[in-house]
């Protein structure tokens, strides 16, 4: 998980009309590539507030502010009905407000800001992480009235510090100096979400002022189309492996995020990105069908991924013993799966979290500080606590409703757990804040 002002109209009717024009179009412009698909709210109550479609708000300016629902496309998804929307969303806007106190820092140039995420890692910043924080301020924006700034001083903190493989990547980890440390190379997932962020960006904000959104997330995901995926479409670990490099047939789990591949499809009318969705599936389904059936859970790392036999990684293959287990960076495929359900609605992900769900809640017997951080695949428990990281994907997963019966308690269990928790470190609170917007009804597609 280290690695690595405007003028006004003297005639009042048409300042009205022309007001109405300007919605109109905005609103046209926002929802182009919406989906038709609307989220059947099984138990839970989504306000979708003034603007159920996410389209733009335009007395704000803003394409999706936070607090504006709907948009997931899915039909048998659950939110919390123990707590109201307003409950739901000023939860999360709270808990932002601690995280941005905690892990937001200033960096080393004026305007640049970043993610500190020691002394969880042994870097400083890390890619990860800072993927992370582009994808939060977008989803703030209309909470934080400095999240485009913010956004804008992380995007410039990400081109400052190219990765040496490909520069419109983003090198891995940095020092408190703001120097790259282990290696000036990329690491996918930091690579994955910085690309979506922009999408996002170019929704909510537009792509006219000082950054040019759209032409940056262009840029960055053809970079990952080039460097961070294998010619037969599975996903590398980064931008470093090659053919003959012993890691160049693997991948991580926890980079499965085929929302981010569909919106990179979208945005670049490359169609290969749809090859590279089905790739990510299958690998999901042979890897539960073959070595987890009874659990769904996924390693950290996958070998042979490019063949139609991928494998559980062998301990020390990158990181550790625990390289083939459900541990510190699978931990996060739960949320991951769970939210390309829920933008899609792709019967292949609501198959993979029922799966995770149906051995979770017996593992636990429906009680979320049963959960343990870290499991061998047949559900054997490795770790003994309930960390954050671990806790927060079974959440967003939760949403996801079984064929019979309901997950509705055990929803609103997880969440009152991730509300009453406390501060922990970033990697736990950053996922957690994450499921939050997911679970509170706050994400939404570009």
């Amino acid at each position: 998980m280290w690695d690595n002002g405007h003028a006004q109209s003297e005639d009042p009717v048409t300042r009205w009309m022309s007001t109405l024009a300007i919605a109109l179009a905005v609103n046209l412009v926002a929802c182009e590539g919406c989906d038709d698909g609307s989220a059947e709210n099984d138990g839970g109550s989504l306000d979708t507030g003034s603007d159920a479609s996410g389209r733009a708000d335009v007395e704000t300016g803003l394409g999706h502010r936070f607090g504006t629902h709907g948009g997931y496309n899915a039909t048998g998804v659950l939110f919390p009905t123990d707590h109201n929307q307003q409950q739901l969303d000023q939860a999360t806007a709270d808990f932002y407000d601690q995280w941005k106190s905690d892990y937001l820092q200033a960096a080393c140039t004026a305007g640049q800001y970043r993610v500190k995420t020691a002394p969880s890692t042994s870097a400083w910043t890390v890619s990860e992480g800072h993927g992370y924080g582009m994808i939060i301020a977008v989803a703030l924006a209309g909470h934080d009235p400095d999240a485009r700034a913010i956004f804008d001083g992380l995007h410039a903190y990400y081109r400052g510090h190219p990765s040496t493989e490909n520069s419109d990547l983003m090198a891995w980890a940095q020092d408190q100096a703001c120097s790259d440390v282990e290696g000036s190379d990329s690491a996918t997932d930091g690579d994955l979400d910085i690309a979506y962020s922009l999408l996002l960006a170019d929704r909510q904000w537009g792509s006219s002022g000082s950054v040019d959104y759209r032409a940056a997330a262009l840029r960055i995901i053809a970079a990952i189309l080039q460097s961070d995926i294998h010619p037969a479409n599975s996903i590398l670990v980064g931008d470093w492996t090659g053919g003959g490099d012993p890691h160049y047939t693997g991948t991580r789990p926890s980079d499965f995020a085929v929302d981010h591949f569909r919106a990179f499809g979208r945005a670049s009318n490359v169609a290969r990105w749809n090859d590279v969705v089905d790739k990510t599936y299958q690998v999901i389904g042979y890897l539960q069908d073959q070595y987890a059936s009874t659990t769904g859970l996924l390693p950290d790392f996958v070998v042979e991924a490019p063949t139609a036999t991928p494998a559980p990684a062998p301990a020390d293959w990158l990181e550790g013993a625990d390289d083939g287990h459900f541990a510190w960076n699978a931990c996060r495929t739960p949320w991951r799966i769970a939210t390309n359900f829920l933008m899609a609605g792709d019967a292949r992900s609501q198959v993979a979290v029922r799966r995770l769900n149906t051995w979770i809640r017996s593992a636990t017997a429906d009680n979320p500080a049963a959960i343990r951080d870290g499991y061998a695949l047949d559900g054997s428990a490795l770790g003994s606590s309930p960390e954050l990281a671990f806790v927060a994907p079974f959440a967003v997963a939760a949403m996801v409703q079984p064929a019979t019966g309901s997950n509705e308690l055990w929803l609103n269990a997880l969440w009152d757990e991730l509300v009453d928790r406390g501060a922990a470190d970033y990697y736990g609170d950053s996922i957690k804040l994450l499921a939050m917007l997911v679970v509170s009804g706050n994400w939404w597609s570009p």
